[in-house]
C-alpha cells in the first residue's frame, strides 16, 4: 500500500511539472511583447530593456523555465498585465468564491448522484428523468432557465452575486462566526449556480455508481450473505456498498476537476466573483500571466484531486493497490 501511494504521489508531481512546462512554453511564444504590455506602449526603450533583464527574458529558454519553476514553487506566478498586481494576489482574492461554489456544487452532485443510483421509487425515477433532461442542456441554457424559473417567476432565489460581503470564504466565515443571517443569504445566492454546475456531474456519478451497484448485487458473496439471513440493509452496508463505491469515487474525482473547468460560463452568467470571471476578463486583454496562473492552479487542483481519489479508492478497496 505504501508503495502504491508513493507511486501515485510521484506521478502527480511529474504530471504537474509537465503542465507547468507546457504553460510556460505557450506563454513564452504567445504573440506580443510582455514587457511592453506591462509597462505600456509609451515606455522608453531603456525602460523596456531594463525590465527584460529583470524578468530574465533574454536568458536561454531552459534558464527562463528554471526561474519560472522556482518562482512558482515560492508562490510567484508573475504579474498581471491588466491589474498590475501579483497573479497570486489576484487568485487569492477570487479563488475563495470559486472554491465555495464548487464545493457546494460537488455536494449537490454527490447527493443527486446517490439518489440517481439508489432510489428505486417513483420519486427516484422522477429525479433521474429531471437530471437526464438537465444534463443534455448546455450550462448557459440551464442557467438561463433556472434564472427565469426560480428568480423571475417564482422569486425563490437571487440571480446574481454572492450576497452581503462577497469577499473571501463568505459561507465558511459566516458559519464559523455564527452569522446566520449572512450564511442564509450566501446560501440562497449559491444554490442556483451550484445546481447548474452539479447536474451533469450528478448524472455521470449516478450512472457509474448505479451500474456498479447492480453488478455487485448479483455477485456470489451477496447471494451468500442473503442466504445467511442478513437483512437487506446489512447486506447493502457490509457487502455491496464498499465493493461498489470505487468506480463512483473515480468518477467523482474526475467530475470535481471538470467543475473547476466549467465555472467560467456559470460565473459569468451569475456574476459570481470567482476565478472564472477573472479568467474571462483576462483573455480579451491578452493577460498571459493571469491566464497561465489560472491554468496552473486549475490543473494542480485537478491533479491533486484525482491523486487523493486514487488513494481513497486504495484504502476502500485494497485490491486496487495490487
Amino acid at each position: 500500500m505504501i508503495g502504491f501511494l508513493t507511486r501515485r504521489a510521484g506521478a502527480a508531481v511529474a504530471v504537474l511539472l509537465i503542465l507547468t512546462a507546457v504553460v510556460f512554453v505557450l506563454q513564452q511564444y504567445s504573440p506580443g511583447d510582455p514587457v511592453k504590455a506591462y509597462l505600456g506602449a509609451n515606455a522608453s526603450p531603456a525602460a523596456v530593456a531594463a525590465e527584460r533583464v529583470t524578468l530574465h527574458l533574454d536568458d536561454p529558454l531552459v534558464s527562463r523555465y528554471g526561474h519560472y519553476l522556482s518562482a512558482a514553487a515560492r508562490g510567484d506566478l508573475g504579474t498581471s498585465y491588466r491589474t498590475h498586481r501579483k497573479v497570486t494576489a489576484d487568485l487569492g482574492a477570487f479563488l475563495p468564491a470559486t472554491f465555495e461554489l464548487v464545493v457546494v456544487a460537488f455536494l449537490f452532485a454527490l447527493l443527486l448522484g446517490a439518489v440517481f443510483a439508489m432510489l428505486r421509487t417513483i420519486a427516484g425515477t422522477f429525479v433521474r428523468g429531471v437530471l437526464l433532461v438537465g444534463a443534455t442542456a448546455p450550462p448557459f441554457l440551464l442557467a438561463l432557465g433556472g434564472i427565469i424559473l426560480f428568480y423571475a417567476h417564482l422569486g425563490w432565489l437571487p440571480a446574481t452575486g454572492r450576497g452581503g460581503n462577497d469577499d473571501g470564504f463568505l459561507l465558511t466565515h459566516s458559519l464559523v462566526t455564527g452569522d446566520w443571517a449572512q450564511f442564509g443569504d450566501g446560501l440562497q445566492h449559491v444554490v442556483l449556480p451550484a445546481l447548474v454546475l452539479a447536474v451533469a456531474p450528478a448524472v455521470s456519478i449516478g450512472r457509474i455508481l448505479r451500474a456498479s451497484l447492480q453488478q455487485t448485487l448479483s455477485a456470489d458473496h451477496v447471494r451468500t450473505a442473503r442466504a445467511k439471513g442478513l437483512t437487506e440493509v446489512a447486506v447493502f452496508g457490509r457487502h455491496v456498498l464498499r465493493n461498489s463505491i470505487g468506480p463512483g469515487l473515480s468518477m467523482a474525482g474526475l467530475q470535481l476537476g471538470f467543475m473547476f473547468a466549467g465555472v467560467v460560463v456559470v460565473e459569468q452568467i451569475f456574476s459570481w466573483p470567482g476565478i472564472g470571471n477573472y479568467l474571462a476578463e483576462s483573455i480579451p486583454a491578452a493577460d498571459y500571466p493571469a491566464i497561465a496562473g489560472v491554468t496552473v492552479v486549475l490543473g494542480a487542483v485537478y491533479i491533486v484531486t484525482n491523486t487523493v481519489v486514487d488513494m481513497i479508492q486504495a484504502l476502500a478497496d485494497p485490491r486496487i493497490a495490487l
